[in-house]
């Protein structure tokens, strides 16, 4: 054993941090460090992750993506380097544990039946719903029909989520199937959007220049620290602090519950805009782009059905005012969390994803309401954890802040809501600070100038 340390060689931190660009990235995992340059482009996570955490030991984020069955795959990439300062901290030593003893007990495999159940569920609310478009004639019904489409949505979005993490059929192929239906044909939405977005969301939880979920300039901003137009490394621009944004923000605790109605808007955008980039590799891209058409197709057909125009318009925006809910709950799991700058870190991955989530306090019961996303912090520990284990796990992980003394959060529904205006409301406030100058916008000034 001594020989075998003997002839192991070794570089520090410091020299791994050399290897962080897109053509030479090395990454450490267990201390041993690997080339994933070539890598890079065929990794199934996609790209973002490697190059968020690039030129670092990234074992904590590895052990909570990959199965016991990836890690045979690792040699290829093997660089004969080990980490000289290797160090595992306590949480990570208890985190790691943790993943190995669910892993042994069989958690990860084990998905119950709620994707079947969900998907019948989804089936009556699409058949209701056409029913009443079709055979009906009562405004009312109309609009009923509306809001179950949008309810629709919500279910067929948990099904896109949880696909992207984990299989939730029987095989990696029905899988996809899922995915492309769930996504790209039921909602309108990219799983190739949903899944690039997502996982940089996972790496860089609450990350304010790593992580599109925080990164809505102008129109919202959950921190003053965004005020200093800082870079996003995910969009590939500044998100610049102007007049406008200024304004804009001035009133986005106002604004916020009319912006969530709509902001389907926005994921249908993103979708179409990614799918048609040049400059991202997109996997399969035209199932992608054969799945938003199926979408626009029969969305816009089944609307044609009504009346009139003006049943349309009101089917469309009930669709989208109670899908708005979804987008409303995504919000609450992080905007009144602690946020922070700088490049995402391997080396503090429990405390990072602790701090940077709120769980919602909710019966059993409502647990289909949610999707599982109530329990944010048990989900971002372990995002290949069915759901239908997250409550039963929650206890554990609350346990192990408490040993550790990290925060662990949970509130019910309504004060998360409370909590994510009262965040809102005091960036606005410290955006109407006149001490804080921005090019001239003669509207703003007008309405937040007094004396």
């Amino acid at each position: 054993m001594a020989a075998e340390a003997e002839k192991r060689r070794y570089i520090s931190s410091e020299e791994l941090g050399k290897h962080s660009s897109p053509s030479d990235l090395w990454i450490s995992i267990q201390g041993k460090v690997y080339n994933v340059t070539d890598w890079v482009n065929s990794h199934p996570g996609g790209e973002i992750p490697l190059l968020n955490l690039a030129g670092q030991d990234a074992t904590d984020a590895y052990v909570a993506f990959h199965p016991a069955s990836a890690w045979k795959h690792l040699d290829r990439f093997f660089v004969g380097y080990y980490l000289a300062d290797y160090n595992v901290s306590d949480v990570s030593k208890d985190y790691r544990r943790l993943v190995a003893e669910f892993t042994k007990l069989g958690l990860y495999e084990e998905k119950g039946h709620g994707v079947l159940f969900l998907m019948l569920f989804m089936s009556l609310l699409y058949l209701v719903a056409v029913y009443l478009v079709i055979g009906t004639k009562n405004p009312w019904a109309h609009l009923a029909a509306g809001g179950m489409m949008g309810m629709l949505w919500i279910q067929s979005g948990w099904i896109g989520h949880d696909s992207s993490h984990y299989n939730v059929m029987i095989s990696p192929r029905f899988n996809r199937l899922a995915q492309i239906l769930s996504g790209n044909c039921l909602t309108g939405i990219s799983i190739a959007w949903w899944k690039r977005t997502h996982n940089a969301h996972h790496i860089a939880c609450n990350c304010l220049n790593y992580d599109p979920d925080l990164q809505h300039m102008p129109l919202f901003a959950v921190s003053s620290k965004l005020f200093n137009s800082i870079t996003s490394y995910f969009y590939e621009r500044t998100m610049t602090f102007d007049s406008i944004s200024r304004f804009l923000i001035s009133y986005q605790h106002l604004t916020f519950y009319p912006v969530m109605c709509f902001a389907r808007i926005n994921l249908f955008s993103q979708s179409i805009i990614l799918l048609l980039s040049k400059k991202k590799k997109i996997p399969s891209r035209w199932q992608e782009i054969v799945g938003i058409i199926v979408f626009w197709t029969w969305y816009p057909y089944l609307v044609s059905f009504l009346p009139n125009w003006g049943e349309r318009l009101t089917f469309v925006i009930a669709s989208f005012v109670i899908t708005g809910i979804q987008h409303v709950q995504f919000c609450l799991n992080h905007f009144s969390s602690s946020v922070y700058v700088g490049n995402p870190k391997g080396n503090d991955w429990f405390e990072k994803q602790t701090m940077g989530t709120l769980n919602i306090t909710c019966s059993p019961w409502m647990d289909w309401f949610h999707g599982g996303l109530q329990f944010q912090a048990e989900h971002h520990l372990f995002p290949r954890l069915p759901r239908c284990h997250l409550r039963r796990i929650a206890p554990v992980v609350k346990e192990l802040c408490k040993k550790h003394k990290l925060q662990y959060s949970s509130v019910s529904f309504w004060d998360a809501n409370i909590m994510t205006l009262r965040t809102l409301r005091t960036a606005a406030l410290q955006a109407r600070d006149l001490d804080c100058p921005v090019p001239k916008n003669l509207v703003w000034e007008a309405l937040n100038t007094h004396g």
